[in-house]
């Protein structure tokens, strides 16, 4: 699933009322401005051996998963991010170990897109954002 697919899915329900701006605008601006950092992290953890598969978890409160990369409240942007692994998403129960081989043949080059697991109050879904 890309970004914007889960912006366009947020923004109108099909009633004529005034479209709802979704959180998902101001992190696709963030994850433009976090691009490059992201990137790194990315391939160190690659590089590094740590895992084939770093998830990079995009949030607006407080979370229990990873390592804190990028801080809101000292970058003043509207969304935090931590970097985790495959690995760390099956130990926590968030990825079911059966559903291991489903992930892995759905992630995406990470040299060419970070995959972001997005949590907002609504619920958490993976997306691929491409490197910009």
């Amino acid at each position: 699933m890309e970004l914007k697919d889960l912006i366009n899915a947020s923004e109108s329900d099909g009633n004529d009322k005034p479209e709802k701006i979704s959180p998902l605008k101001s992190l696709e601006k963030d994850l433009k401005f976090y691009s490059e950092s992201i990137k790194e992290v990315s391939a160190e953890i690659v590089n590094e051996g740590i895992s084939d598969y770093p998830i990079f978890i995009a949030h607006q409160h407080e979370v229990n998963i990873g390592e804190l990369i990028l801080d809101k409240t000292d970058l003043g942007t509207s969304w935090s991010v931590q970097a985790s692994t495959l690995d760390e998403f099956i130990k926590k129960g968030i990825i079911h170990p059966e559903k291991k081989d489903r992930f892995i043949k759905t992630f995406k080059n990470p040299e060419d897109f970070i995959c972001v697991f997005v949590i907002v109050p609504e619920g958490a879904n993976f997306v691929f954002y491409p490197y910009h």
